[in-house]
C-alpha cells in the first residue's frame, strides 16, 4: 500500500472501450515514429535465454530472474529475460547492421521482485532498441541528439492521441532539459534521488538525467545500473562521467516524476573492464557475451528500453499501470483502487 498513489478526484477521461482502442493507437503510432526517427527495423526477440552465458541483464544486480528447467536440454535452466540489452548487441553483429541503423523489438518480461504500485507491475513490456554507432559517436553530443529524436516521437504521439480523443489535453513540455546526476545532487543536496527527480521534473517538465550507475560526490550512485551494458564511468566533456541516462517527464495525474526510458551508449572493451572492476564482478569476463565483447567481436552501439504500458499510461492519462495491462495485484491495492474509481484490468 505504501507504493500506491490515489490522485485526489481522479476520474479516467476514457471509457474502458476507448482505453483499449487507445492502447493500440499509442503503440502503433509511437513505434512507427521511433523506427523512422532512429532508422530501426523490427526483429523477433526471445522471451527466455539459457542461464550462465551472461546474455540476460541483471538490471541493478539484485533482481531474481524467473527460471525453469528444460527437459530436452538435460534440465539445463532457462530464465525469462529482464531486458535485451546484451542480446540486441549480439543481434546487431549477426544481422550485420551498419552504423546509423539499428533494430527494435517487443520485449516482455516477468519481474517477481518489483514493488507493485502505480508504475510497477510483475509484467514488463517495452520496446527494446539498439543502433550501431562508430567510435566518433561515443560522446554526449550524440547521446543528446538521440534523446531529442526519441522525445520528438513522444511529442508527435501525444499530439496524435489528443486529436483522436479531444477530451485529453497535451501536457508535455516542448523541449527536454539535460542535467548530470552530480549537478542534480548539488542542486538539491538534502533530497533523496527520487525527490531530486520530482523537483527537477516539476521545474522543467521533461528531463534527461545523465550518468546513472557511477558513485556521486556523496558516495552513492543516483540509481543502480549493471556494469556490463551502459557506459556510466567514462569521463565526458561536461567534467563528469557517464554516457547513459534516464528520460523522465512530469506526470500531472500522479504529481511526480515519471520514468519513460533508460538508455545509453554501451560499454566498449575499456569501460566494461573498468566497470566490472569497480563492481567487483571481474569473473564475468569469461562469460560468453563478455568474451565476445572483449575480443572485439561486437559492434559499438547505443540502445535502451521504452516502456510500452508506461507510455500508454502517460498519453491516455491514467493513474495506474493496471488500467493499461492485465496483471496480478495485492487485494488490498485492488480494493483501494476500486474505492477511488481506478479500474484495474
Amino acid at each position: 500500500m505504501s507504493y500506491l498513489i490515489i490522485p485526489k478526484g481522479y476520474k479516467s477521461a476514457l471509457t474502458p472501450e476507448e482505453t483499449e482502442r487507445g492502447i493500440k493507437l499509442v503503440k502503433d503510432f509511437f513505434q512507427q515514429s521511433l523506427s523512422k526517427a532512429l532508422k530501426l527495423r523490427r526483429v523477433t526477440a526471445p522471451l527466455f535465454v539459457l542461464q550462465g552465458q551472461g546474455i540476460n541483464d541483471d538490471l541493478s544486480g539484485v533482481e531474481r530472474a524467473v527460471s525453469f528447467p528444460v527437459k530436452d536440454l538435460d534440465d539445463a535452466r532457462a530464465e525469462v529475460v529482464h531486458s535485451l540489452a546484451k542480446w540486441k548487441r549480439m543481434s546487431l553483429s549477426e544481422y550485420k547492421i551498419r552504423p546509423g541503423h539499428g533494430i527494435y523489438t517487443d520485449m516482455n518480461a516477468i519481474r517477481a521482485d518489483e514493488s507493485l504500485g502505480n508504475l510497477h507491475s510483475l509484467y514488463v513490456d517495452q520496446w527494446d532498441w539498439e543502433r550501431t554507432i562508430t567510435a566518433s559517436n561515443r560522446n554526449l553530443g550524440f547521446l543528446r541528439r538521440i534523446v531529442r529524436q526519441i522525445y520528438s516521437a513522444m511529442l508527435d504521439t501525444e499530439e496524435f492521441i489528443c486529436t483522436c480523443y479531444p477530451q485529453l489535453r497535451p501536457f508535455l513540455s516542448r523541449s527536454i532539459h539535460f542535467i548530470h546526476s552530480e549537478e542534480l545532487l548539488q542542486m538539491y543536496p538534502g533530497m533523496t534521488a527520487k525527490e531530486r527527480e520530482d523537483a527537477i521534473c516539476r521545474k522543467f517538465g521533461s528531463v534527461f538525467i545523465i550518468g546513472i550507475g557511477g558513485a556521486l560526490s556523496n558516495g552513492e550512485p543516483h540509481d543502480l545500473r549493471a556494469p556490463d551494458y551502459d557506459d556510466w564511468s567514462t569521463p565526458n566533456e561536461d567534467g563528469y562521467t557517464g554516457l547513459n541516462g534516464d528520460l523522465l517527464v512530469w506526470n500531472p495525474i500522479l504529481g511526480r516524476a515519471f520514468e519513460v526510458s533508460s538508455m545509453g551508449i554501451r560499454v566498449n572493451e575499456e569501460s566494461m573492464r573498468r566497470q566490472l572492476a569497480i563492481s567487483g564482478k571481474t569473473e564475468r569476463e569469461s562469460l560468453y557475451f563478455h568474451s565476445l565483447l572483449l575480443s572485439g567481436k561486437l559492434p559499438l552501439s547505443i540502445g535502451g528500453g521504452i516502456g510500452q504500458s508506461r507510455l500508454c499510461m502517460l498519453f491516455l492519462q491514467k493513474a495506474h499501470i493496471g488500467e493499461i495491462q492485465a496483471s496480478i495485484w495485492p487485494e488490498q491495492q485492488r480494493a483501494a483502487c476500486r474505492r477511488a474509481g481506478i479500474k484495474l484490468i
